[in-house]
This record gives structure tokens, C-alpha cells and sequence, in this order.
């Protein structure tokens, strides 16, 4: 079995949902907007900030943070906070310790965030335990789901979807220098229109528990 799905996902493909009805299938974790809350704490930055820089771009220390340098501060085991490291990197660095930690713990399933990336380059996390899945729909199919949810405007939804992707992108690629839904990073690229977000799930579950 995989013990850990991470899952990245385009914007109103409905893979926050997905993710949910994995974890609750294979009975695990789920770890999403939760990361927010555990980054903060471990950097000392505040959780609106971390919201708001999680996906910004950085100029920074990209290869050191995931190759487990440690910056951490005088009397403050495993934080970091000089100015020398930009903001954006903290925030990252903080979420790589975090990922990290919530994998060693036990299986379980964790949402964006590089999460892909992260554990495939950290030496504490054994490759085979991970399931790399990216979820994608047609751009009509996520801008409704976007109305649906946010209440939106198609025409707002629309340009919603398409910036949220593009930020999202720009920062996987940034901090990974890996392409954002290149097939050769996961293990499972599948629209969710296709068969629908239950049926997805338990396709993802099922072929964690076959594998491995």
C-alpha cells in the first residue's frame, strides 16, 4: 500500500474534495489548509501572512532548503528568521518541515504545496510508501464548479481559474525548477470530469492500496 497520496491539483478541479474522500476511504489524515496553521507555528510567522506568501515567488535558497540546510535561529530548534532569507523561502522552508514531519508520522493523504517535490527529495521519506496523483478537468467544467462554490460570475470565474493556475504554477516551477502538471512528476495525472469526484476517489484509493 501507499501510505502517502499527496495531490496536486488545478484550481475547481475539485481536488481539495478528492483528496477528502480519499483520506476518509483509506481512513488516514487529510492535510490541507491545516499546513497553513502548522507553518505558522513552526516559523513564527503568522497564518495570514503564510496564506497570503505561500505562493509568491522567491529569488531564494531553492536546492539548499530541499537538501535539508538548516536554518535554524539561536535557541529556536528549527526555525529561521533573518532577513537575509526571503519571506517567501521561510514560508516554504516551514512547509517543507511540516510535509515532512506529517509523512513520518504515518500514511496519510496532503494537498499542493510542492508536496510531490518535497517528498521525493527528502532522504527521511522512502519513495515507494508515496502516491503522486495531479487532477485535472476542462476549463468549462472547473469555471462552473467556481460559480458553483465561490458565487461568482462565469466571466469572474473564468478569470479566477486562470490566475489561481498560473500562480500556482509559477510557484511549483519556481521552487522546484519541475514543471506543474508534466506527467513525468506523478504517478497518476486524471480528469475528474471524466468519472466525477466520488468516483475518482476511490479510483485513487483503490490504487493505493493495490500498489506498493
Amino acid at each position: 500500500m501507499k501510505k502517502i497520496i499527496t495531490i496536486s491539483r488545478e484550481y475547481g478541479s475539485g481536488g481539495h474534495t478528492i483528496g477528502q474522500l480519499v483520506a476518509k476511504q483509506l481512513d488516514v489524515p487529510f492535510y490541507d489548509k491545516e499546513i497553513i496553521d502548522m507553518s505558522a507555528k513552526d516559523s513564527g510567522l503568522s497564518p495570514e501572512f503564510i496564506k497570503k506568501t505561500e505562493q509568491n515567488l522567491s529569488s531564494g535558497l531553492l536546492y539548499t532548503l530541499l537538501l535539508g540546510a538548516s536554518y535554524a535561529s539561536p535557541g529556536t530548534p528549527g526555525t529561521y528568521t533573518s532577513p537575509n532569507l526571503p519571506l517567501a523561502d521561510q514560508v516554504f522552508n516551514a512547509q517543507r518541515r511540516v510535509i515532512i514531519g506529517l509523512a513520518q508520522k504515518g500514511p496519510c493523504v496532503i494537498v499542493g504545496r510542492c508536496s510531490d517535490y518535497i517528498l521525493s527529495h527528502a532522504k527521511e521519506i522512502d519513495p515507494a510508501d508515496v502516491l503522486n496523483v495531479f487532477i485535472y478537468a476542462p476549463l468549462e467544467d472547473k469555471v462552473k464548479r467556481a460559480v458553483e462554490q465561490k458565487g461568482l460570475s462565469p466571466a469572474s470565474a473564468q478569470k479566477d481559474v486562470k490566475l489561481i493556475d498560473k500562480r500556482r504554477a509559477n510557484h511549483y516551477n519556481t521552487f522546484t525548477e519541475q514543471t506543474w502538471g508534466e506527467r513525468s512528476h506523478y504517478d497518476l495525472l486524471i480528469n475528474s470530469s471524466l468519472f466525477g469526484l466520488e468516483k475518482t476517489a476511490e479510483m485513487i484509493a483503490s490504487l493505493a492500496k493495490c500498489t506498493g
